[in-house]
């Protein structure tokens, strides 16, 4: 269980709503954004600590690499985990991503994403 917040963005409204609804059940704070210029705004518009974004590696408009890039300007403590149907071997070998850092392969199941989120939020600590 946790109690952190946690930024969600991706743009296919069924994978963003399943993953925002698995960890609210887990006691997480959530916000939902469906692209990257909503996720910054919704950032900018949040007074609290945001400690994890998950977002989708590839999306129209922005990339996920782009946003946390963005994000990370204004909050540098913010930890990012990527999602993508892609493999991670794949991402990295195109250059998309850096190896190394976190990932989750698309379709997840509901244990993967609370333990990887968990995983990754207590690296900070």
């Amino acid at each position: 269980m946790g109690s952190e917040t946690i930024l969600v963005v991706e743009d296919e409204m069924g994978v963003r709503e399943l993953a925002c609804r698995i960890l609210r059940d887990r006691g997480y704070k959530v916000i939902g954004a469906a692209d990257g210029n909503e996720a910054l705004r919704l950032a900018r518009e949040h007074e609290g600590e945001i400690h994890l974004v998950v977002t989708d590696v590839i999306m129209p408009g922005m990339s996920g690499n782009e946003l946390v890039a963005q994000l990370k300007s204004d909050r540098p403590q913010i930890e990012a985990l990527y999602i993508s149907g892609y493999t991670d071997k794949a991402i990295v070998h195109h250059g998309i991503l850096d190896s190394g850092v976190a990932f989750l392969q698309k379709p997840f199941t509901v244990e993967g994403l609370a333990h990887k989120v968990r995983e990754v939020i207590d690296l900070q600590i």
